[in-house]
Order: structure tokens, then C-alpha cells, then sequence
């Protein structure tokens, strides 16, 4: 008799959506990067809003992720991050709670 074999998928519930805002007003790019885009220059480009907002939304499962802004090339944090990190290049990587 063969034997199946049962793979367990993700639950779709388990990725959340977060949506991560900042306000930089003289911008003209800002990039969300961190350890969910293997910490890729490309990352995420933040949509421009009104008022100097810039808004990104994610697709996470639960858990911290560290992470930073590229603000028109230049590594910035995130004003608004509550949580950080040490890195390794004598700043801060921010940290982002999926619950």
C-alpha cells in the first residue's frame, strides 16, 4: 500500500497586511527595505501622498522585522519606529511587530 504524503500549506489568516507610513516631506523616492526583501536597494517603493506622506503596504506573517528607509539613496530611520537595533554600520535597523 502506498504511503501519501501530507504537506501542510500556510494559512492564508496567518499573513497580515501592514500598512507602513512616514512623513518626508522633501522626497523625491523613498524605499522600504529590510530583512523581508533580503535587504535588497530595489525594496519597496513608498507611494508619495499628500503632505509629504509616504505609504507601503506588506503582506507579513507574525513575528519583528528589522528594517530601513532609502531616502533619495541615503539609509535613513524611520522617525515614527518605536523599536530598534543596533546594525553593524554604527546605526539603527528599525523594527516592525506583525501580531
Amino acid at each position: 500500500m502506498a504511503q501519501q504524503v501530507v504537506t501542510k500549506q500556510p494559512q492564508a489568516a496567518a499573513i497580515k497586511r501592514v500598512a507602513l507610513t512616514t512623513r518626508i516631506e522633501k522626497a523625491e523616492e523613498v524605499v522600504l527595505t529590510g530583512d523581508f526583501t533580503a535587504w535588497t536597494t530595489k525594496g519597496i517603493r513608498m507611494l508619495r501622498g499628500a503632505n509629504g506622506e509616504w505609504r507601503a503596504n506588506l503582506d507579513l506573517a507574525p513575528g519583528n522585522y528589522q528594517y530601513r528607509l532609502l531616502v533619495d539613496g541615503l539609509w535613513h530611520d524611520h522617525a515614527e519606529a518605536t523599536q530598534r537595533v543596533p546594525n553593524p554600520f554604527g546605526s539603527q535597523n528599525c523594527i516592525l511587530t506583525v501580531r
